[in-house]
């Protein structure tokens, strides 16, 4: 077997060895960031949601990885190719230790793409066109679609490789549901090949990482111990950076920002993130599952949707609530997006009159009343849009009974498709149109539309997305995705709201990257001491 790559410099320190390229500068103290919830656990399959896999992407790897432009780079495997339509050929890392020492081999990549795929995985849409994982020799395997699959690599860059043999060990082989409230030995402790390793979890208090000694990458970084710690207060997380206790917080409430950026020894990291914030409602059931129409549904109704989203006044959300930081969106997918079709990004207008003679065209008059489910500590100011949201449709006669909770619950209710309207967020990871069609749009069943919440059903946008996901021609392919989105839009089966600005604040001696998709590595970052 090969021997790791060689470092130049390996220095003792705290409670692991960091291995540190030669240009980083010297050893800092103990790196301490805050975000406003805690991932959802170690359990690299446990949920489909940025925060958590971009928090374990200090800790585990795929087989390929995104760099700091967000562009697809080899990981656990150093190469591959496509040997025919369907038959991807990926040459696996010699030399790659999980943090317990047990050598990375071709069975923990069979075992883990079984693994995604099983009940109790949030992670399942990821491996939905794969038919076949097999191993071809301990550092060769091949993944063999059901179908043409040209983003598959696109698609597994936070599919995370677990070790088969700690996974045995310690009665880990089946994942655990967050659905469900399920624990399990991989929930609490993590046995990744990444740059960090856990060594403390206290979930909703801390947790702590240290360098790998062991990495076959080579660091930049000159920390020595991170510490996570989930702040919910807005002003107990800025406090936090303002007096010094923490080095990184993020997101800063954007009414803070021209304090933060006014600060001695601090400073604001700012842009445009790729992630898209909508609200969907329920239109699978046929009467309301939170609501006051006992005999009805009435968001199964196209003109009650399409007063929903006329109600609602996206450019009085921008400028009061975002401080002018946001951009609206008429599309599932930001311009960041692979696909994205600027023709279709044009907002119907607000039209308070209009909403209204649609929901008396309905049947509706005097309106009714429905349930919204709302996270509180998961998006950019997600609570007071709901608020404000639930203020615009009282306008049309509909009272809106706002539940907003931390993610953790919110997460566990929405996710069990327990709700009747609810706002969420979504970062296509692939970074193509076809993500959202395939997880958020595509109708409930053999395995797709698992994050479709609402239920939204549309045969036709099913055949469209099964087209997309095979097809190689960049036009045609373009072709057909713009006719899924439209036909969505026609449908009213959404309502996007807009791409949230990124918002982080730091202290002015750490060097770190701030990644479109609001992911944050450890393994970038620097004290200038």
């Amino acid at each position: 077997m090969p021997t790791p790559r060689p470092r130049s410099l390996i220095l003792a320190a705290g409670l692991a060895a960091a291995a540190l390229a030669p240009a980083a500068p010297a050893q800092a103290e103990t790196f301490r960031w805050a975000f406003q919830g805690d991932f959802q656990a170690l359990e690299p399959y446990v949920l489909n949601e940025t925060h958590t896999l971009g928090t374990l992407s200090n800790v585990f790897e795929g087989l390929v990885r995104r760099g700091k432009d967000l562009s697809i780079e080899p990981a656990l495997a150093e190469s591959w190719e496509v040997t025919d339509p369907t038959t991807w050929r990926f040459n696996l890392r010699q030399g790659v230790t999980f943090h317990n020492g047990n050598p990375f081999t071709a069975d923990d990549v069979v075992f883990s793409l079984e693994r995604a795929g099983k009940p109790g995985s949030d992670m399942s849409s990821r491996v939905a066109a794969i038919d076949e994982v097999r191993k071809i020799d301990d550092y060769t395997v091949e993944i063999v679609t059901k179908a043409p699959y040209p983003i598959l690599t696109s698609d597994m860059t936070d599919l995370y490789i677990m070790d088969k043999e700690w996974a045995e060990e310690h009665d880990a082989v089946e994942p655990a549901s967050v659905k469900a409230g399920e624990e399990n030995y991989a929930t609490r402790h993590a046995n990744g090949t990444g740059p960090f390793m856990v060594t403390e979890r206290q979930p909703d208090v801390r947790t702590v990482f240290v360098p790998n000694p062991d990495w076959w990458d080579e660091a930049t970084h000159n920390i020595t111990e991170a510490v996570f710690t989930p702040v919910t207060s807005d002003a107990t997380r800025v406090a936090a950076l303002l007096s010094g206790e923490m080095d990184l917080v993020y997101p800063v409430p954007l009414q803070d920002a021209p304090r933060v950026e006014r600060a001695p020894g601090v400073e604001m990291l700012a842009g445009p993130e790729v992630r898209t914030v909508f609200l969907g409602m329920d239109q699978a059931r046929d009467t309301m599952f939170e609501g006051s129409v006992s005999d009805a549904n009435p968001l199964q109704d196209a003109r009650v949707r399409e007063a929903f989203y006329r109600a609602i006044d996206i450019a009085a959300i921008k400028q009061k609530i975002m401080r002018g930081n946001s951009y609206p969106a008429a599309l599932l997918i930001g311009p960041q997006v692979n696909g994205f079709d600027p023709a279709l990004n044009e907002r119907p207008a607000f039209d308070l009159e209009r909403a209204q003679a649609l929901m008396a065209e309905a049947g509706y008059p005097d309106g009714f009343e429905i349930g919204m489910d709302c996270p509180n500590n998961r998006y950019v100011n997600d609570e007071a849009i709901c608020q404000a949201v639930a203020g615009m449709l009282a306008k049309i006669g509909v009272s809106v009974n706002l539940l907003a909770q931390p993610k953790s619950k919110y997460f566990a209710k929405v996710l069990a498709y327990e709700t009747s309207f609810y706002m969420l967020g979504w970062t296509p990871s692939t970074l193509d149109a076809h993500n959202p069609l395939r997880d958020l749009v595509m109708c409930r069943e053999d395995g797709m539309g698992k994050f479709n919440l609402g239920g939204y059903c549309n045969p036709k946008v099913d055949d469209l997305a099964n087209a997309i996901q095979s097809e190689i021609d960049p036009d045609a392919r373009q072709a057909m995705i713009s006719e899924a989105y439209a036909t969505v839009q026609a449908d009213w089966g959404y309502i996007p709201l807009h791409q949230q600005p990124l918002s982080w604040g730091k202290k002015a001696s750490i060097d770190l990257h701030q990644r479109a998709d609001n992911i944050f590595e450890l393994k970038y970052v620097t004290v200038q001491e």
